[in-house]
């Protein structure tokens, strides 16, 4: 197991993240103030410097307006075995 909290498997999260803002046609600005949040705290997200909890990812996927069950099978399906 690797030894630090932002492992592989994280980039599969951000990506998942990234490619749903974009499809949302949103850009960081349009969704941090959707989130009530500054710019830097969504690139911060995307640039895998900063980690997502549970409650977060939520709040970022109904921002993009995108369903957080149907977001989070998206991650899945990405992960290995």
């Amino acid at each position: 197991m690797p030894t630090t909290v932002f492992g592989p498997d994280h980039a599969h999260l951000v990506a998942v993240i990234v490619e749903a803002r974009k499809a949302s046609g949103l850009n960081q600005v349009e969704l941090a103030k959707r989130l009530g949040k500054s710019q830097t705290h969504v690139s911060n997200i995307e640039r895998g410097e900063r980690r997502v909890d549970v409650l977060e990812f939520v709040a970022l996927a109904k921002a993009m307006a995108v369903d957080p069950q149907n977001l989070f099978a998206d991650v899945i399906k990405r992960l290995p075995g």
